[in-house]
């Protein structure tokens, strides 16, 4: 027994097994084999390594942004000139990732706590019935105090007066100099896995380069000064219409970096996209057109607190930023080979079912494949010509 177990151990340990194949020339056959391989083959060098890229391990990176609007604006409204800098026309102030360009606005100015009556046209009324005291209307301006105002048919509101009137929104946009305003955008990135970090004032962007630049996409594409009105054009819209009802767009910098390549290559791309607005006339009758909000300012005058009340209508721009880095990695480089290689015993199980289960001659080719044994045993005292009989008489 102790001789059987040893030549086991010794069997295990210095013996090797290989599966038995067999040569079948099929033309058909041969031909599916080969097709399949070749596709396989296609789809690991095509796919997984070159459009895939993976013998690349990735990273996406953590970036920052901050941006800076320049430009003036000159309005006159009924004969008031005024001067617009940046501190009036960007909301919130300057710095973030997302804010608002005023292009257009209504303006309600002197504005004090107050009862007086609604607009015309807006919540009539007959009598003081039709006001009820304390309520209020949805779209309304104010508490309702119960009286019906003889001299407009609208209900008395406590609210801040007198009320706005919004209904007329100024056209052309007031603001249309904001097509000349620039934006400077400057970004840090940080990719770290690789331990990389970048800026898009890349190598050659200096002082002096920016205080002449204006980014365009083919002539100066790194340029990271942009005009409003150029952003707006790249973004499918149309400047007049977006600058009148208000809009978003969505500027995009996009950092796709091979680091086995020099880290100078990698270099930010900028993409525009129009995100809502009204890029064209028949969007009027659609419901919530443009963008718009409503700002006041507060002060106080002869002891009274009032405000100017500003609805705005602006473009919204919200910069994004999008990131991918790539360098060549062993782990799944090994991990792509593996999967690919494991890819290729498709061919041989469609094979082995075309021989075994579709061709004429499949009862030859099973034959052929396997080798077929009946184990059994038997009692030795009865049977001597078992195979524990014959082990015992060796």
């Amino acid at each position: 027994m102790k001789s059987q177990i040893t030549s086991a151990i010794s069997d295990f340990f210095l013996e090797y097994e290989t599966p038995r194949q067999v040569l079948v020339k099929n033309r058909r056959v041969g031909v599916v084999c080969r097709l399949i391989q070749l596709g396989v083959l296609v789809y690991i060098i095509g796919w997984v390594f070159i459009y895939e890229k993976g013998y690349q391990s990735t990273d996406t990176a953590v970036s920052s942004i901050f941006t800076k609007m320049k430009g003036v604006g000159y309005t006159n409204v009924n004969g008031t000139e005024r001067v617009w800098d940046v501190a009036d026309y960007v909301f919130p102030p300057q710095g973030d990732s997302s804010f608002v360009v005023m292009t257009n606005y209504i303006i309600t100015e002197g504005q004090s706590m107050g009862k007086c009556p609604e607009l015309k046209g807006s919540h009539n009324c007959s009598s003081d019935a039709d006001c009820e005291g304390g309520g209020y209307k949805r779209t309304g301006h104010g508490e309702m105090t119960g009286v019906c105002v003889n001299s407009t048919k609208t209900c008395e509101v406590l609210t801040w007066c007198p009320v706005e009137d919004d209904h007329h929104i100024p056209k052309p946009a007031l603001l249309t100099s904001a097509e000349n305003y620039t934006l400077f955008i400057k970004n840090f990135i940080t990719f770290p896995l690789f331990e990389v970090t970048r800026s898009n004032l890349v190598e050659g962007i200096d002082s002096a380069y920016i205080s002449k630049c204006l980014y365009h996409p083919d002539d100066a594409p790194l340029c990271p000064i942009f005009k409003l009105g150029d952003i707006v054009k790249l973004s499918g819209f149309n400047f007049d219409l977006i600058a009148q009802m208000g809009g978003g767009i969505g500027i995009v910098v996009d950092w796709t970096c091979n680091f086995d390549l020099n880290v100078k290559h990698c270099k930010p791309t900028y993409k525009f996209h129009g995100l809502y607005g009204n890029p064209d006339e028949k969007d009027n009758a659609k419901a919530s057109v443009g963008y718009n909000f409503r700002y006041a300012k507060y002060y106080v005058e002869d002891k009274i607190k009032k405000r100017t009340l500003l609805k705005v209508f602006g473009i919204r721009i919200d910069i994004i930023v999008q990131s991918l880095a790539r360098k060549f990695d062993i782990i799944p480089t090994l991990t792509a080979i593996g999967s690919g290689v494991g890819i290729f015993g498709v061919a041989t199980v469609v094979c082995d079912l075309m021989l075994l289960y579709l061709l004429p001659k499949r009862e030859f080719y099973k034959d052929m494949k396997f080798k077929y044994a009946e184990t059994y045993v038997q009692d030795p005292e009865t049977e001597p010509g078992s195979m524990e009989t014959e082990l015992s008489k060796k």
